[in-house]
């Protein structure tokens, strides 16, 4: 219905606040799961209009940022199951480029073509371990499993980018050492 909004109430301003707040990270996050641009944004409303009529109960729980997280990568899981169509990642990503980006844009790229191929539950634990920077506790809240598993999984996905033909390039050489921050 073009011009619909919502009835207005008393929990309104604060969840507005808090989905503009909240709109870059979701939306960074929501691409790494879904690899399109598109599809993230489909999938940050989706889990905001599902999350609205929840608010007053939302924004009283000590973390409403998890909740927040934990929605988003299970609305993704539903979309996986419901279209189980194969996507191909692109090189574009909802966030502004960095000054001599052109090699870090590739660099990149490959990261999330390799990221692509991980199975939904893997990609979600790599993103949100390494790219949300959430703890394995955190994480295992976030997806409804137990830290274990999210070793395993993180483990299994990280062994898969390792491998992954696109990485080769960036895994260190025989002999050569390197920083530890610079592998995978």
């Amino acid at each position: 219905m073009p011009g619909f909004r919502p009835a207005r109430t008393d929990s309104s301003p604060d969840f507005e606040t808090f989905a503009a707040a909240r709109w870059p990270g979701l939306l960074r996050t929501a691409y790494l799961l879904t690899g399109d641009h598109h599809e993230a944004e489909d999938l940050v409303q989706v889990t905001l209009a599902k999350l609205y009529p929840a608010w007053p109960r939302v924004r009283g729980l000590d973390e409403p940022d998890a909740y927040v997280r934990r929605a988003l990568v299970n609305n993704n899981l539903s979309r996986f199951r419901k279209r189980r169509v194969v996507q191909l990642l692109t090189s574009r990503l909802p966030e502004r480029a960095q000054e001599g980006g052109a090699a870090g844009t590739e660099e990149r790229s490959l990261l999330l073509e390799a990221l692509g191929t991980l199975p939904p539950r893997q990609r979600a634990v790599v993103v949100l371990r390494y790219w949300e920077d959430l703890s394995e506790q955190q994480t295992a809240e976030v997806l409804g499993c137990s830290p274990g598993n999210v070793k395993s999984q993180a483990s299994r996905g990280l062994r898969k980018l390792r491998d992954h033909p696109a990485l080769a390039e960036f895994q260190p050489r025989p002999g050569r050492e390197e920083p530890a921050d610079e592998r995978l």
